[in-house]
């Protein structure tokens, strides 16, 4: 039976609207592909450059702090048996001892320095330390806006570069009821060996672009969602 002119009609539309619509989501989904491809493209790129770039920073601080720990290690690690037991009690003002006085500047609330050092809290633990095996790590450097303990920032004012000092400090101006990890519990004085040495040259470290800061929110955001 032939098919009414009207209905073929009708067949018709329908026929070019689901090719239209067809042909629109495909399309759709190449563009939207080619588009996560340059995406990925883009992505990997600004990766490999920023791992290539970060790679030459680590290269050169390593570098840097093996020649400083070849220059200054002889000299730090006797230090390293300094730490022991100390009576918490009864320590309540910022106590300096002078173990070699340098012959360098003076050290002022304005003045740039860089540091190696020994902490250790009441039961002798070593919290942290510049002394990495049988070399230095890079060594700690100040600057006057630095954020420190105030026992630090003020037990080493008057120092000179070159000098050893012992710091005794009272918890109140360490780290207080707060503490900082469980080698340093709320309410614990402190005790540090620090060395000062000319400010190293700073190394200026490798900025993460932008489509990588981006891309981690991302991730990071569908991971939160999950």
């Amino acid at each position: 039976m032939a098919t009414p002119r009207s209905q073929r009609i009708g067949i018709w539309i329908i026929a070019i609207v689901l090719t239209v619509g067809t042909f629109g989501s495909f399309l759709a989904m190449v563009l939207g592909n080619q588009n996560k491809k340059v995406d990925q493209t883009n992505l990997q790129t600004a990766y490999s450059d920023y791992q290539a770039k970060s790679n030459v920073y680590n290269t050169k601080v390593a570098a840097q702090a093996k020649t400083l720990s070849d220059k200054y290690y002889g000299d730090f690690k006797q230090y390293s048996s300094t730490p022991a037991v100390f009576k918490a009690d009864g320590i309540k003002t910022l106590d300096k001892k002078d173990l070699v006085v340098g012959d360098g500047s003076e050290i002022t609330t304005k003045t740039g320095y860089s540091a190696y050092y020994i902490g250790w809290n009441p039961k002798g633990v070593v919290f942290d330390q510049s002394i990495d095996k049988d070399a230095l790590k890079s060594p700690l450097t100040v600057a006057a806006d630095t954020q420190m303990i105030v026992g630090w920032k003020e037990g080493v004012l008057g120092m000179k570069v070159g000098g050893v000092r012992e710091l005794t400090i009272p918890s109140s101006m360490a780290y207080g009821a707060a503490g900082q990890g469980e080698n340093i519990p709320a309410n614990t004085p402190l005790k540090f060996i620090v060395m000062i040495i000319p400010k190293v040259d700073e190394i200026p470290q490798v900025q993460m672009p932008q489509i990588l800061i981006d891309y981690y929110k991302t991730q990071q955001a569908g991971t939160q969602q999950q």
